[in-house]
Formats: structure tokens, C-alpha cells, sequence
């Protein structure tokens, strides 16, 4: 299963040890799912460990290096304008070129559109729903 994780899940994920998106991303070190990633979402990640957290350069710096062992990293071009947050849209277009099955999210206005080209677009609980079932 190809899989993309919207910086919300990321942060999560880095920011609350022992939470649902941590477990999400340990799948993916374990090669439960194929884990896909892009240049904007890991600088949004970034952006928002260094602003909202506090996190140091240094810190931050580690998590993306973790992801990028974890994660095929893409070089997206931006031209989606479906939605009106433009960092959602970089979302979309990274599970489009990596060809994904789904983007796991807990963002109210990509959960809305629930499918964008063949993408599922599904919740953290729904998703490790998902890749528990034997």
C-alpha cells in the first residue's frame, strides 16, 4: 500500500511520543506500507516543529532526517488549486505523483473531499484500522 501523511500527521507523530501518529510512522520504518513524502510537506513540517513547538534547528534537522530514511521523498511541481489552503493542495499532488492508495490526515477540509483521484483520504483511527487487520 502506497500511503502519503499530511504534515499534521508528521507533527503529531514527532511532537506526542507514544499517540496514534507515532504508531502510523513506526508502521512505515517497519515496511508495513510504503510511506511517501514531498519537499513541501517535509518544509511545512519544518516550518511548523520551529514556530508552534519551538523545536531547535538541530532538532528539527533529525526529524527530517528520520522521515527521509522512512519516506521516498518527491520533488512536486505545485498545480492543484482544488482547496483554498494552499499546503493541502501540495498534499493532493504528492499523492498523485506518488501514486498512492491514500493520504492519511486529520484535516476537516481534505477529510471533505473523502476521495481525490483514486486517493482515499482517510483519518489516523481509520487508517490504523486498516493496516491492523490481519
Amino acid at each position: 500500500m502506497r500511503v502519503v501523511f499530511d504534515t499534521n500527521v508528521f507533527i503529531s507523530a514527532f511532537a506526542i511520543p507514544g499517540g496514534h501518529a507515532e504508531e502510523a510512522y513506526l508502521h512505515a520504518g517497519r515496511g508495513t506500507f510504503d510511506l511517501f513524502s514531498s519537499v513541501s510537506i517535509l518544509t511545512e513540517t519544518a516550518n511548523t516543529l520551529r514556530t508552534k513547538f519551538e523545536w531547535s534547528d538541530e532538532r528539527v534537522r533529525r526529524a527530517l532526517r528520520s522521515i527521509s530514511k522512512t519516506a521516498t521523498v518527491l520533488r512536486t511541481r505545485p498545480h492543484l488549486h482544488i482547496l483554498k489552503d494552499e499546503p493541502d493542495n501540495r498534499i493532493l499532488e504528492c499523492a498523485l505523483l506518488a501514486k498512492a492508495d491514500c493520504i492519511v490526515t486529520g484535516d476537516r477540509h481534505l477529510l471533505a473531499l473523502t476521495r481525490h483521484g483514486g486517493v482515499l483520504i482517510l483519518t489516523l483511527p481509520h487508517f490504523l484500522d486498516l493496516i491492523r487487520r490481519p
